[in-house]
């Protein structure tokens, strides 16, 4: 039986065409490996993390939040030419509450305030939230290896005392099979009296997986794989390496196997998914209480939708007020409607409201929807059953050209720190793939070409193989179309870019970066995003609200 270890340096797909790896399979793939704990450690950013944690605890393997810090040896605020092309790379991994919390802000500030090609944090930063903290001295890429590297032993010495100084015992020196460094770290290590910790970088799932990921690279840079001067990992095996794999590379260190399950039993975050995190509507002068006050606002606008308040009416707004008391949600009806009224009063058109909402009638009182559920007979239920309690989802429809008004009103209510847009993710889908494929094997332009425009658009490579024959014939008989098929089925479904999400905003009762990490809109935008997508920001209880155009 081959030592256990587990593995704590690993990239998923949200490092964007950077790894391979979709959070499902590396789960599954470490149940094949018969191990009981996983680290996600994605570049700069943790994407990844909710979706990575969910996935795990479903499996019962026990995940270990983390990130690959890009750490500049500077000012994070030092922007100038030059400064982009030092950065170290540094894995840090979360012990407890407190080491999330300063994971979330080291990102956080990382995007906000060090971005300059990458996100960066500095030593000033990491001073301030290295609490609750793991770190590992990194790849080739991190300070003290690169420092080895160039013969600077001192430095690498002073860079060492610094990370022992600050962490502690929870300071290991990260060794990988690449030959590299790795036999001046493990002396380093051993002349200073710290602990060695094996890691084998993983950006792809399985060893079959290499080509595919080169081509992931060549998209990322827009070369081509018979380019010699283009990024590549060519040299190296970043697969997640099986028990066999790691004992055989680490048996001149065994120990630093060892280390990684006294890392993992150091590791015990609880990531608090499905509480409810409603913010607190700011209440009139003279009202103790939401639900005293959203009575109030009934019973004012109620003679606005009805001139005869029928037992009907009254016993259905009742019965809707009820479920309010009882699943606590009377702040989310008087958010809502405070900023549908505000937009009214202002001009900006609001649509008459769309889906599961529409079966309210305190809706249609209050004025968030302008559809009367009795009249069409639509169910309270299929919007909010008090046998199954969860967050309620009113879809809005403002006009395009005002809707960011609307925001801007919401953020000076709730706070800027309290208000943020929703990240969402590109994903690669099957013609992309072919074509980026095809591309980047150097093959003729005709090659992806033509077989991408066999697939039915919003088709995936496996439907278009089943119902298109002329696809399928084409894989078949030729050899260049086979291979592109090949690689492209593994890159199908990657993370591609992150965007804006169209609609969605999240409102929170307490700064935001208490609860998730926060960046700018890619390309330069001053837009405030969420680094977890939608389903994420619900699963973390936040109020997620799709302001739609």
């Amino acid at each position: 039986m081959p030592q256990k270890f587990v593995h704590l340096h690993t990239h998923s797909h949200y490092s964007l065409l950077d790894g391979l790896s979709k959070v499902p399979d590396l789960i599954t793939r470490v149940k094949e490996f018969g191990q009981d704990a996983l680290a996600l450690t994605d570049h700069g950013n943790l994407y990844g993390s909710v979706e990575f944690y969910k996935t795990a605890k479903r499996a019962g393997i026990k995940p270990i939040l983390g990130c690959e810090l890009y750490l500049t040896p500077g000012s994070r605020f030092d922007k100038r030419a030059g400064t982009q092309d030092v950065r170290y790379h540094l894995p840090v991994l979360v012990k407890n509450e407190t080491g999330w919390k300063n994971l979330i802000q080291l990102v956080t500030k990382a995007h906000l305030e060090g971005f300059y090609y990458k996100p960066r944090v500095d030593k000033e930063l990491l001073r301030e939230h290295h609490e609750g903290l793991v770190c590992l001295s990194g790849c080739f890429s991190g300070e003290i290896p690169k420092l080895l590297y160039q013969g600077k032993k001192k430095e690498a010495r002073e860079a060492m005392e610094f990370y022992r100084e600050l962490f502690g015992d929870d300071f290991y020196i990260e060794i990988q099979p690449f030959r590299d460094v790795r036999d001046d770290l493990i002396a380093f290590a051993r002349e200073h009296s710290l602990p060695l910790v094996a890691t084998c970088d993983s950006h792809y799932t399985r060893k079959e997986d290499k080509t595919a990921h080169e081509v992931l690279l060549a998209v990322q840079t827009g070369a081509k794989l018979d380019d010699e001067k283009r990024f590549t990992f060519a040299d190296f095996e970043v697969h997640l390496r099986t028990p066999e794999e790691m004992e055989e590379a680490f048996r001149d260190a065994p120990e630093a196997l060892l280390n990684t399950l006294k890392i993992a039993e150091k590791c015990n975050f609880n990531l608090q998914l499905g509480q409810t995190r409603l913010p607190k509507f700011l209440l009139p002068e003279g009202f103790s209480n939401p639900m005293e006050y959203l009575r109030h606002l009934v019973s004012e606008r109620l003679p606005e939708r009805f001139s005869d308040v029928t037992p009907a009416i009254r016993e259905r707004f009742e019965m809707e007020l009820g479920v309010l008391e009882k699943t606590g949600f009377a702040d989310y009806f008087l958010i809502v409607q405070d900023f549908i009224r505000w937009a009214k009063l202002h001009g900006i058109v609001v649509g008459p409201g769309r889906g599961s909402a529409a079966g309210s009638i305190l809706s249609y009182i209050l004025g968030i929807t302008n559809i009367d559920p009795l009249k069409y007979d639509l169910l309270f239920e299929r919007f909010l059953n008090p046998e199954r309690i969860q967050m309620p989802d009113v879809d809005i429809d403002f006009t395009d050209v005002r809707r960011d008004e609307v925001i801007a009103y919401v953020r000076q209510k709730y706070g800027e720190d309290c208000v943020a847009q929703i990240i969402t993710f590109g994903t690669m889908a099957a013609r992309a793939a072919i074509r980026d494929t095809a591309r980047a094997l150097g093959f003729a332009y005709d090659v992806g070409d033509r077989m991408a425009k066999l697939i039915p658009f919003n088709a995936t490579l496996d439907s278009a193989l089943e119902e298109v024959p002329e696809f399928k014939k084409i894989t078949e008989e030729d050899l260049q179309a086979r291979q592109v098929l090949t690689e492209a089925r593994r890159l199908e479904g990657t993370i591609r870019h992150a965007s804006v999400h169209a609609c969605g905003i999240v409102i929170s009762a307490e700064p935001l970066t208490n609860i998730l990490p926060l960046q700018r809109a890619p390309g330069g935008e001053d837009t405030i995003l969420t680094q977890i997508e939608m389903h994420g920001v619900e699963d973390l209880g936040l109020l997620k609200m799709d302001f739609l155009g």
